[in-house]
């Protein structure tokens, strides 16, 4: 997994080459984790963009589950352009053109298909996109 984060991060905004699935995967592993302990750490904090109280007959009522997490949110920013570069590797590993990332507009149906493409095995040998990444 550390590799997997060390390579994504090295190649920060790099959408050219190929990226091979456990690559990618203990990418998408990182994200979750690193979403879920800055998600915790909001919660125990407090650390809010956007958040707003409830007014109820003249009272204010705090609402904790308002806003968007603050470190999550900062996290998130960091690691977007990361993201997407590995997932147009990803998608250059399998043989597509990267801009099937924009398929990530379509609601459901993008998503579904995209992580189809994801899941797929790398193409053996070179391909337009480059030589076949080490797994």
């Amino acid at each position: 997994m550390g590799q997997a984060i060390k390579s994504v991060f090295g190649k920060y905004v790099t959408f050219s080459g190929r990226a091979a699935r456990p690559e990618y995967w203990w990418w998408v592993l990182f994200l979750i984790l690193g979403n879920i302990v800055f998600s915790i750490v909001d919660s125990i904090t407090g650390w809010r963009f956007g958040s707003s109280n409830w007014v109820v007959n003249g009272q204010e009522i705090p609402v904790a589950s308002s806003g968007v997490g603050a470190t999550t949110l900062i996290f998130d920013l960091l690691v977007l352009l990361p993201t997407i570069a590995v997932t147009f590797r990803r998608l250059h590993d399998v043989g597509r053109s990267g801009w099937w990332w924009l398929l990530n507009v379509l609601c459901c149906i993008g998503s579904i298909i995209l992580f189809i493409f994801t899941l797929q095995p790398s193409m053996p040998g070179g391909n337009p996109y480059g030589p076949e990444p080490e797994h």
